[in-house]
């Protein structure tokens, strides 16, 4: 997926079928007199439809669609006849969709299974007609009932991308090389800040067959939660990870300083991501030799709270005891 096609932002507007009216119809037939009332009833508004795919991994289908509207009901007409239901419009969105009310911005409703089906605009119901309303007392009614008017709304669809894993870690710790590495993902790689511009996804291959999938985001820079940088934009994408994994160049001038800035811009922006399970990556780990990471190692051991492992992406140094680590922590 290039960086172009990943959209994970929409604003359209969706608009149900109005309901079809009832018709007003007296039976006429040769040799029957005083046929009566057999007016049918209007059909049905057509809803506006999400549906979760799981082969969906952006909104960019939905990009230059601003416009939705569902079909109209038809009348009800002679011989009891209902009108036909007007026609649903379903709208495919990737699981982990989020909706919103443009105006209010208050969430409508979320799509997180593989098929799953909400109503989001829902359709006009129909009039009923006219044979509806007859008695004994008003044995000739000469109204019927009008159909329900459409539902209308302005929305904001956002993705928040559903990963087992998600990579953490200010710009150039490697994030990109390694997804490209361990997943068969091609991120854009490069020696310079914010090579990365949206997030990348990669499904990570284990032993027999099995399989879970990693997420990169632009690198968080000190100050990321205040509108700093890029990374407090797609922040939103780990929201939804099990696992958190921070990576940190084997060269940073302090480790856990590093660490204790990027917890707490994720602390800033929502405080319920210190409940996931984290672990760090010391990237980079080709640069040091036996002596410096057995010195680093016994500072390590004292100062970080949590996990961590020496990896090299370019070197594949530590990449399999990483799988395995991670395997271990989403089944556990």
């Amino acid at each position: 997926m290039t960086e172009g096609n990943f959209v994970d932002y929409v604003k359209m507007y969706v608009a149900s079928g109005n309901g079809g009216k009832g018709s007003v119809h007296l039976h006429r037939e040769k040799y029957i007199t005083k046929g009566g009332p057999d007016g049918g009833d209007g059909g049905r508004g057509g809803h506006v439809i999400l549906r979760g795919n799981s082969n969906l991994w952006t909104l960019f289908h939905l990009k230059f669609k601003k416009h939705i509207r569902a079909g109209h009901g038809e009348h009800g007409s002679k011989s009891r006849s209902t009108g036909a239901d007007g026609e649903d419009v379903y709208l495919d969105v990737p699981l982990g969709t989020i909706i919103r009310d443009t105006e209010t911005n208050a969430v409508i409703l979320e799509i997180t299974e593989d098929g799953e089906e909400k109503i989001l605009a829902e359709g006009g119901k129909g009039g009923l007609g006219n044979w509806h309303f007859k008695s004994s007392t008003n044995q000739t009614p000469r109204y019927a009932q009008p159909g329900l008017p459409l539902e209308e709304k302005y929305i904001t669809l956002e993705l928040k991308v559903l990963a087992d894993v998600g990579l953490v870690g200010f710009p150039n710790a490697g994030k990109s090389t390694l997804l490209s590495v361990i997943t068969s993902a091609k991120p854009k790689i490069a020696d310079y800040e914010f090579t990365t511009l949206k997030p990348n996804l990669g499904i990570v291959e284990y032993r027999d067959f099995q399989t879970f999938v990693m997420a990169d985001i632009p690198g968080i820079i000190e100050g990321a939660a205040e509108g700093k940088g890029l990374g407090h934009y797609f922040l939103r994408h780990i929201e939804r990870n099990s696992i958190l994994l921070f990576l940190i160049p084997a060269d940073a001038d302090d480790i856990r300083k590093q660490y204790d800035i990027l917890l707490d811009e994720l602390r800033r922006y929502n405080p319920e991501m210190l409940d996931k399970d984290r672990m760090i990556a010391i990237s980079k780990s080709d640069m040091l030799d036996n002596e410096l990471k057995a010195e680093l190692k016994g500072v390590l051991d004292n100062e970080l709270p949590i996990p961590y492992l020496f990896i090299s992406s370019v070197a594949q140094q530590g990449i399999t005891e990483l799988k395995d680590t991670l395997w271990k922590m989403l089944n556990d």
